[in-house]
């Protein structure tokens, strides 16, 4: 199957990056190279590129769309959390700026044998990288129900968690639960009927917080964005889109804390605690797709783009 995966807020997210031809960018969720292709177009032959992926169909689909610049490309097998120790091992300890584009990708979602999809029956798998041991069925099958309960009342954000994971166990204690046509049918069961007729699918929300569970995505994130700030040359910007509350709650949090992070109490007339601004937010509100978009990609309905610029004291 073809990697295609059409790229969210794409104008937005490189006119919010400010590409400076001779410049350093990082691409840490490389894709389909979409967004890297249009920072390519916009890099002299001194600039730079560096790709980072976790998934070996992405890294071989970016190979090709950008072959056309690989004297400026490096394309790395990774997660986005290593990506400062990636750069040093490269020799590369400050970059101009930094994009990543998070959750699934349109591929991921439309290759069935990913796993990552409640429309058709295949194996529970939802691995973003499939060196990963560990696969969906693996938790759908061995986490407790509390756990269960845990991951799809926090991810998923589902009113019906506790009634979900309960159906989960029963049906598992029968016979293991090998496929995501099995786990669908299982969590319509747990929902009210008349609950089922709106709100999209019924397993969209529980399938959202097994991927984000298995893939650690929101822990990664967490750990990851202080660390890029960090790198940023002073005016580097980093350009993050996000596709659901947890991811942007997220985001938004770290921007703020990085732009104001005195812990001094508000009755104090003067910061003590010496913790200096790292730089501004840019979007005050999140960037989010016009109609024409909405109209041409259904799947960039919920993203939303954060920008921070880097102002070094």
């Amino acid at each position: 199957m073809e990697f295609k995966h059409k790229s969210v807020l794409l104008d937005e997210t490189i006119e919010g990056l400010r590409v400076r031809p001779d410049g350093i960018y990082v691409d840490g969720t490389l894709g389909g190279a979409g967004h890297s292709l249009e920072i390519c177009r916009r890099l002299s032959a001194k600039g730079r590129l560096i790709g980072i992926d976790q998934d070996e169909d992405a890294i071989a689909a970016a190979g090709e769309r950008l072959d056309g610049y690989k004297d400026q490309v490096t394309i790395i097998r990774s997660n986005y959390c290593n990506m400062v120790e990636e750069l040093e091992k490269r020799g590369i300890r400050s970059v101009d700026g930094i994009l990543l584009d998070l959750g699934v990708s349109s591929y991921q979602l439309d290759a069935a044998e990913r796993g990552f999809t409640y429309r058709e029956d295949v194996p529970l798998d939802m691995r973003m990288d499939r060196r990963n041991p560990k696969t969906a069925g693996d938790i759908v099958n061995e986490y407790s129900e509390s756990e269960l309960y845990r991951i799809i009342r926090d991810y998923g954000e589902d009113k019906f968690a506790k009634n979900i994971a309960k159906h989960i166990c029963l049906a598992r204690a029968e016979q293991p639960i090998r496929t995501t046509g099995e786990l669908s049918e299982i969590i319509k069961r747990a929902i009210p009927m008349k609950m089922r007729a709106t709100g999209g699918h019924p397993a969209k929300k529980t399938f959202q917080a097994i991927r984000i569970e298995l893939n650690q995505e929101l822990e990664v994130l967490k750990d990851s964005l202080d660390g890029m700030i960090d790198i940023l040359n002073d005016g580097g910007r980093i350009c993050v889109i996000t596709f659901h509350s947890l991811e942007d709650r997220i985001v938004k949090n770290i921007f703020r804390r990085n732009e104001n992070p005195c812990i001094c109490p508000p009755e104090f007339p003067v910061c003590v605690c010496g913790r200096k601004p790292k730089g501004f937010v840019v979007t005050r509100k999140p960037i989010v797709p016009g109609e024409q978009e909405l109209a041409e990609n259904k799947r960039a309905k919920s993203s939303k783009l954060r920008i921070f610029e880097r102002r070094v004291q």
